[in-house]
């Protein structure tokens, strides 16, 4: 049952890179913030690449533990130094955080959340995606330790609940598959590879094509660097959108399913100012909601049910 799981992962990541024109291998970390703050132009990027662009998450571990966590890049060498960073990434970003997890329940590391994602990648690419998506936000929006074994599994409850047909997290074999041998190693080779590549930053993605070109872009970076890299490799590959913006917000939200109000500024004619406004004036219309599944502060819009 389990080897069957992991073969049905190489299998899908395979067929991704022979059926697509670009396939990203992405490093990064459930709790790295700059990664959540990516998020925006990370969705734009696949949407306006539907069906053209394929790609697989690897856990980069970001925090081991406290007692050899140290990065000298942002001088942060203890949890209470990693909220005035996540600050300036909510100022940077426009991506809601909140920062007082730092010091109201901090996290003793990320590793416990980078295997859950590990064991939600053996049911499948849209289980976990939907299953990383749900922990950065229980992490970055509402203030909840994914290094705690029950948040990760009512983490997972939720995503069971809420996720499409055809992605729908098994819980049962989710509590099977987390901590087992072969999660564990999976993540252990997340770990080995990024060594290998010199990966110590996230997000960090490569871009490689099937003659075997390819670009690596480290760190947080605007939509248009993310462009740039990818018309080098495959021009012509992202088709712009051409809805009227009502039309295009829903598309939108029906697409990713869960969208914030930064995330929608990011599409082509849609400002951070309008994004706010049209949400609600589509919720007040009826064809969007707002979630009543979150704790946090800011508002996650859904399509509408049965949509």
């Amino acid at each position: 049952m389990q080897a069957n799981g992991d073969a049905r992962q190489v299998e899908e990541t395979y067929s991704a890179v022979n059926e697509t024109a670009v396939f990203v291998e992405y490093f990064t970390d459930p709790l790295c913030s700059w990664s959540w703050a990516f998020e925006a132009q990370w969705r734009r990027l696949r949407y306006e690449c539907a069906g053209r662009l394929s790609w697989r998450y690897r856990m980069g571990g970001l925090i081991a533990d406290w007692q050899s966590y140290n990065d000298p890049f942002n001088d942060i060498r203890n949890p209470a130094q990693m909220g005035p960073q996540w600050l300036q990434v909510h100022e940077m970003s426009g991506m809601p955080l909140d920062e007082r997890i730092w010091q109201s329940d901090p996290p003793a590391s990320s590793y416990p959340a980078c295997i859950a994602v590990k064991a939600a990648e053996r049911q499948g690419q849209a289980t976990v995606e939907v299953y990383l998506r749900r922990l950065r936000e229980a992490a970055m929006m509402e203030r909840r330790n994914i290094a705690h074994r029950d948040i990760l599994l009512a983490v997972a409850e939720q995503t069971a609940c809420d996720s499409a047909e055809g992605t729908a997290l098994d819980l049962d074999r989710f509590s099977t598959d987390l901590y087992a041998p072969e999660t564990v190693e999976a993540f252990r080779q997340d770990l080995r590879d990024a060594a290998y590549y010199g990966i110590g930053r996230f997000p960090t993605l490569i871009f490689r094509q099937l003659d075997g070109r390819g670009i690596v872009l480290v760190g947080y970076r605007p939509y248009e660097v993310l462009c740039d890299a990818l018309e080098h490799l495959a021009p012509g590959l992202r088709l712009s959108p051409q809805l009227p913006q009502e039309d295009l917000a829903v598309a939108y939200v029906r697409h990713w399913h869960r969208v914030t109000a930064r995330e929608l500024s990011e599409v082509p004619g849609i400002t951070p100012t309008e994004s706010t406004v049209l949400l609600k004036s589509l919720v007040a219309k009826g064809r969007l909601m707002q979630v009543d599944d979150s704790q946090s502060e800011t508002p996650i819009y859904v399509p509408t049910q049965g949509d």
